[in-house]
C-alpha cells in the first residue's frame, strides 16, 4: 500500500527505494490530538491509513519521550505553521540540550521563510511598478530598492550567524550530555550488582555457592532446590502471604545456621516479628515430618556392611553405629508444670520424674554410621538423666540386631542394655579420659581390657567429635542456649520445638557431602 504525507503542501510518498519513515498517529488521544494540531488542517481527522513522514521532526524520526522536541511534529513549510509550532513546543520544559536544539532548529527554520518571503515582496514590487516613469522615478525607485536589498541581506546574515552559534552551543551541550550520561550508567550498573550481592533473592543464590553455604549451611543451590521440591507440597502459597515459599524456607535455614534473632530476621524479610515466629514454628514442623524421615535413618545392615570405611572393615565388621551423647544449654530451666508427663520405657518403668526437669540443659544421644551420616538422633533430655535411662527410653536399642557391634568413644553405660539385644558395645576411648564437650570424666568400664590408645580408638573418637561438632558448627543455633519458646512440648507429637530442630540439623547435615568419613 501506498502512503502520502497528510501534511498540505507535502508530497512525500512511500516508494520502493525511499529512505523516508512515515508514521501512524498516536493511539494516545492527547498526543493524537496534539499531532492535528501540528498538522493544522481545519475540518481534518485522520483515519488508519493517514501517515506523517520523518521530515517533520526535527531529527528525522518521532520521539516518544513527552520531553523531547520530537515527540510531536514541528517542521512544516509555511510561516503560519512554523509560528504555531514553536509556540505549540515552549508549552514543554526541556532540558538544556534539547531547548537548544529547538533554538538552532527554529532558527534555520525561520531563516528559510524570511528567505522566501524576501524573494515573494521582491517580486510583487516588480509587478506593482508601471512601465511609464520618468529616469528620474526609475533611478530612485532602483536605490529604494538596493537599500531594502542590503538590509534584508544584513538580518539575514546576522540570523544566520546566531543559528550557527546556537548550533556550535548545542554540540557542545550533546557532547557534555553524553559524558554524564555515559558515567551514570556506569554507576548504575556499580550499584546494581552492589545490591543483587546483598540482596536475598533466587536469582542471587542460584550462581553463589559461597553465600548458599553461609545463609543456608547447604552446599550449592541445587540441594537447596531438592529441598524446597520436597518441602513445597506442604507449604502455605496464600497469595495474601507476606512471603513467598522461597523465603519461608530461606528466613527458617538462617534462623538455624546463624542462630539469628527473629528481630533481626523481620528487618531483613520486611515483616513482623510475629511473623517470622509463625514462619520458623510452621516450617520447622513441616521438615521434621518430611525431611527427617527421608534423609536420618537406620540403613540395613547389608548396606552398612557394603559401603564400611576400609579402617573398620578388619576390626569391627559388624559395626553398626558409633554412639556418644551431646548436651546443649538452656536459657532457662524447664517448668515442670509445662510437661507434666512422665517417660517411661517400653515395661512401664519411669525413666526420671518431673524434678529432673530442673536441669538447666538438655541432653541428646546420637548415633552415627560409620561412612559419616547421622542416622539416629534421641529426643532431648534434662542433663541429669543418666546415660542408660536416655538409651532405653529414646528407641535406640530397638534399632539393634544380634550381632551388631556399637563402637562408643567412652563408656556411656549401656552395655547390659545392649547385650540384652544380642549386640554388643565396645569402648574405644581410653581410662579416665572423655574426649567431648560437656562431659565429667568418667572412670573406665571394668570390662575394658586395655588402657592403650590404639590408632584405632583415635579414628573412632575422633569421628564421632567430627561430626557432632560439624552439625554444631554448621547449624549455630544447636550451640545454646535454647530459648524458652522452643522448649514447649507439642502435643501431637510429644516433642519440643528444639528437638525437632536438633533432627532438621541432622538431616540437612545428611544432604551435604559425606559428613566426615571414617579415617
Amino acid at each position: 500500500m501506498v502512503h502520502t504525507c497528510v501534511v498540505a503542501g507535502c508530497r512525500n510518498r512511500r516508494t520502493p527505494g525511499t529512505t523516508l519513515s512515515f508514521y501512524r498517529f498516536p493511539r494516545d488521544p492527547e498526543r493524537k490530538q496534539r499531532w492535528i494540531a501540528a498538522v493544522n488542517r481545519e475540518g481534518w481527522v485522520p483515519n488508519d491509513g493517514s501517515r506523517l513522514c520523518s521530515n517533520h521532526f526535527i531529527s528525522g524520526k518521532q520521539v516518544k519521550n513527552p520531553r523531547s522536541p520530537d515527540y510531536v511534529p514541528s517542521v512544516f513549510t509555511t510561516t503560519a505553521s512554523l509560528s504555531e509550532t514553536m509556540k505549540e513546543a515552549s508549552t514543554f520544559e526541556l532540558s538544556d540540550k534539547q531547548e537548544a536544539q529547538v533554538e538552532a532548529a527554529n532558527a534555520l527554520l525561520f531563516l528559510q521563510g524570511q528567505g522566501r518571503f524576501t524573494g515573494e515582496m521582491v517580486q510583487n514590487q516588480g509587478q506593482d511598478q508601471e512601465p511609464d516613469t520618468t529616469s528620474s522615478s526609475t533611478s530612485s525607485d532602483d536605490e529604494d530598492e538596493d537599500e531594502d536589498d542590503s538590509d534584508e541581506m544584513g538580518q539575514m546574515s546576522d540570523c544566520k550567524g546566531k543559528a550557527e552559534k546556537l548550533c556550535r552551543s548545542a554540540s557542545t551541550r550533546f557532547i557534555d550530555y553524553e559524558a554524564s550520561l555515559k558515567a551514570l550508567r556506569r554507576e548504575n550498573r556499580a550499584l546494581r550488582e552492589s545490591v543483587e550481592k546483598m540482596s536475598l533473592t533466587e536469582a542471587s543464590l542460584r550462581n553463589d555457592p559461597e553465600k548458599v553455604c553461609f545463609y543456608t549451611g547447604l552446599p550449592n543451590y541445587f540441594v537447596f532446590e531438592t529441598v524446597m521440591w520436597l518441602l513445597a507440597p506442604h507449604m502455605k502459597g496464600d497469595k495474601n502471604s507476606k512471603l513467598s515459599k522461597f523465603q519461608q524456607l530461606l528466613l527458617t535455614l538462617m534462623r538455624l545456621r546463624l542462630d539469628l534473632r527473629n528481630q533481626d530476621l523481620a528487618y531483613r524479610f520486611g515483616v513482623k516479628v510475629a511473623t517470622v515466629t509463625r514462619t520458623v514454628h510452621r516450617i520447622i514442623n513441616i521438615m521434621s515430618a518430611t525431611l527427617v524421615p527421608t534423609a536420618v535413618f537406620w540403613p540395613s545392615r547389608v548396606e552398612l556392611r557394603k559401603n564400611l570405611p576400609a579402617a573398620l572393615t578388619a576390626t569391627h565388621p559388624d559395626c553398626a553405629v558409633i554412639i556418644d551423647c551431646f548436651r546443649v544449654s538452656l536459657e532457662r530451666p524447664i517448668d515442670s508444670e509445662l510437661n507434666q508427663q512422665v517417660p517411661t520405657t517400653a515395661d512401664g518403668r519411669i525413666l526420671y520424674t518431673p524434678r529432673a526437669y530442673g536441669a538447666n540443659e538438655l541432653k541428646y544421644l546420637i548415633g552415627v554410621a560409620p561412612q559419616g551420616v547421622v542416622t539416629f538422633v534421641s529426643r532431648g533430655s534434662p542433663g541429669n538423666v543418666s546415660d542408660k535411662c536416655l538409651a532405653e527410653g529414646c528407641g535406640f536399642l530397638c534399632k539393634l540386631l544380634p550381632g551388631d557391634v556399637v563402637l562408643a568413644s567412652h563408656d556411656l553405660d549401656i552395655a547390659e542394655s545392649v547385650a540384652a539385644r544380642g549386640a554388643q558395645l565396645k569402648v574405644t576411648g581410653s581410662s579416665g579420659v572423655i574426649h567431648g564437650e560437656g562431659f565429667p570424666e568418667m572412670s573406665r568400664a571394668p570390662w575394658t581390657t586395655t588402657n592403650t590408645i590404639t590408632p584405632e580408638r583415635l579414628s573412632v573418637h575422633r569421628h564421632v567429635e567430627k561430626v557432632i561438632s560439624m552439625v554444631k558448627k554448621r547449624y549455630a543455633i544447636l550451640t545454646g542456649p535454647v530459648e524458652s519458646p522452643f522448649t514447649a512440648v507439642d502435643r501431637a507429637s510429644s516433642m519440643t520445638t528444639f528437638d525437632k530442630i536438633v533432627q532438621v540439623a541432622c538431616a540437612l547435615n545428611n544432604l551435604c557431602i559425606s559428613a566426615a568419613p571414617l579415617e
